[in-house]
């Protein structure tokens, strides 16, 4: 298929005019009129990834973070920012991000997180609707909670605030610590997010709110499986093939638990 009908279809589900004004979505590398049979899903085109995708002889790479946000002096193999987009030209490959618009569409980011805590009665929050609140089936504790979501996401979880009942949750996708004041408005009691400032912390325990930090990562890479889903039934003839290569940036070291 043609990556132009690609892109309607992706616009279908993540319209790129609801990405926030400092992003940069869409087409990032390539023409439109290129014909794709194989895309690589991948929540960044690190290196390792644009290699991958010249292995499988793939068309097109799928992220969600966009691999430029600001403007660039050169494209070179030797540029940290730049060599991957680089290996992608010299193939031939295409690049396509979806980002703040994927957080914020039905089916995206946060929706993925509220259906693996089994939240219920879910609403978007804020001008951006990226936000989602919603209510768990019963009242656990906090550190209980915290556990469910360590294991959803099979991260280390952070946690501010004390061990009490909760039953309202905000969750935000990646970096979302900032938005404890929207949080709370709605009234979430705990906001699970990928990071967060310690000021916004310090700040969002005034208001009683508790804050799981579970990783950048670990908070947007569990849509990578439905974004694949919902295009392999809309589209036809083109194979989609989740990273192997694009792991967590951080780890947890092992000695630390000593």
């Amino acid at each position: 298929m043609l990556l132009n009908d690609f892109i309607d279809i992706m616009n279908k589900l993540a319209p790129q005019e609801t990405a926030l004004g400092f992003d940069n979505v869409g087409l990032i590398i390539g023409t439109d009129r290129k014909q794709i049979k194989r895309v690589l899903v991948a929540l960044d085109c690190t290196l390792a990834v644009a290699r991958e995708a010249v292995e499988i002889d793939a068309d097109l790479v799928l992220t969600h973070h966009p691999l430029l946000f600001s403007a660039v002096k050169r494209i070179s193999p030797e540029c940290p920012q730049t060599a991957a987009g680089y290996t992608l030209i010299r193939n031939g490959i295409a690049l396509f991000s979806a980002h703040t618009n994927l957080d914020a569409a039905e089916g995206g980011v946060n929706t993925e997180l509220c259906r693996l805590f089994g939240l219920q009665d879910t609403i978007s929050v804020g001008e951006d609707s990226i936000m989602r609140v919603g209510n768990l089936p019963k009242t656990m504790m906090l550190d209980d909670f915290a556990v469910m979501v360590q294991n959803k996401l099979n991260t280390v979880a952070h946690i501010s605030g004390s061990n009490t009942p909760v039953s309202r949750i905000a969750v935000i996708g990646g970096s979302g610590g900032a938005e404890y004041e929207q949080a709370h408005e709605a009234g979430a009691q705990v906001l699970v997010t990928g990071e967060c400032k310690h000021s916004d912390a310090i700040a969002a325990s005034v208001l009683n709110l508790n804050i799981i930090a579970a990783g950048h990562y670990q908070t947007e890479n569990p849509v990578l499986i439905p974004l694949a889903a919902y295009l392999r039934s809309n589209t036809e003839g083109v194979e989609y093939m989740i990273s192997k290569v694009n792991t967590p940036t951080f780890r947890t070291c092992g000695r630390c638990a000593e």
